[in-house]
């Protein structure tokens, strides 16, 4: 009977393999530094998870991190050559993920992690999809457009990062997940209006520009005029809904995932405030939390004061 039961398991075990293993310690300290210099806010909030989950986190951090520079339009490349750079990358994730053992070690540590939780290919490749679409576009007609955009650009990081923390498939966490992911993105996107028309790029709606004249004018200028913050006020309180929508989600989240989340999530729209303690002035520096306002605010989240 033992025998028997022996050979089940190994059946068992025969059928499911275990998992590639191809990052080494150095791949993922390589995407613990991209994390730390690039992604503070959330480096801060992954601090107190479970090492298996911030592993996965800070190798997800990488993965959308190291190819973000090639559609830089200041980086003085072709645009042909960033799409080869990023379909190369596609290629490399998608040979990964079929067991061959990627070649950069940002890849190699997301695979691993990807593997581990069974993760499908299909938000990796629609991150991958917006990046491509930034090298090409420069203005969205429409809110609409732009959301299209935002849900494979952040949206779909929300979603991986809830496979990636083993959170269960709730069609409300989801729904925050996308909510949230969209909040980020266009918190940073107000926050950097001067840096993307320096690179040539709008990613406030046309539509939007037009409905407060001259706006579009004064981001070219840098100008803070009445109409330049009368269209900033409209956006901003469009993405608080976005995060009161994702608060929804947040709560029904496990425990740790959720102090995690409504970490970020508090640091990320306090950035709005600032922007409006500025006077809305977004060109002179970037606006930002400072380090000691990130410390005390994971300090009682994490404790569960906040």
């Amino acid at each position: 009977m033992n025998e028997l039961r022996g050979r089940r398991r190994s059946a068992k075990t025969a059928e499911t393999p275990a998992p590639p293993q191809f990052a080494t310690a150095q791949d993922h300290a390589e995407c613990r530094k991209l994390h730390k210099h690039f992604g503070a806010t959330y480096f801060v909030a992954s601090r107190r998870l479970p090492g298996r989950i911030r592993r996965r986190i800070l190798a997800l951090y990488g993965f959308v991190r190291f190819p973000d520079e090639w559609v830089d339009s200041r980086s003085g490349s072709a645009a042909t050559l960033r799409v080869q750079k990023l379909r190369k990358y596609r290629n490399e994730f998608l040979r990964g993920m079929d067991g061959v053992n990627p070649t950069l070690g940002v890849m190699r540590a997301f695979c691993d992690a990807a593997h581990e939780v069974s993760l499908p290919v299909e938000e990796p490749l629609r991150f991958l999809d917006a990046l491509e679409q930034d090298v090409f576009v420069a203005r969205y007609e429409t809110y609409e457009e732009l959301r299209h955009y935002l849900r494979g650009r952040a949206s779909s990081i929300g979603l991986m990062i809830c496979a990636l923390m083993e959170i269960p498939d709730d069609p409300q966490i989801r729904g925050a997940a996308l909510a949230l992911g969209e909040a980020v993105l266009l918190t940073r996107i107000l926050r950097d209006v001067g840096e993307d028309m320096q690179r040539g790029r709008i990613y406030i709606p046309q539509e939007d520009l037009r409905r407060f004249p001259d706006s579009e004018v004064s981001i070219a200028r840098e100008e803070i005029s009445p109409e330049f913050i009368d269209m900033m006020k409209y956006q901003i309180e469009r993405v608080r809904s976005l995060y009161c929508e994702a608060d929804l989600g947040i709560q029904l989240l496990p425990a740790r995932a959720r102090k995690f989340i409504r970490l970020a999530r508090i640091l990320y729209s306090r950035i709005l405030d600032r922007i409006e303690q500025r006077h809305f002035d977004v060109f002179t520096r970037r606006t930002r939390t400072t380090s000691a306002e990130k410390f005390m605010t994971a300090l009682k989240v994490l404790s569960g004061v906040g």
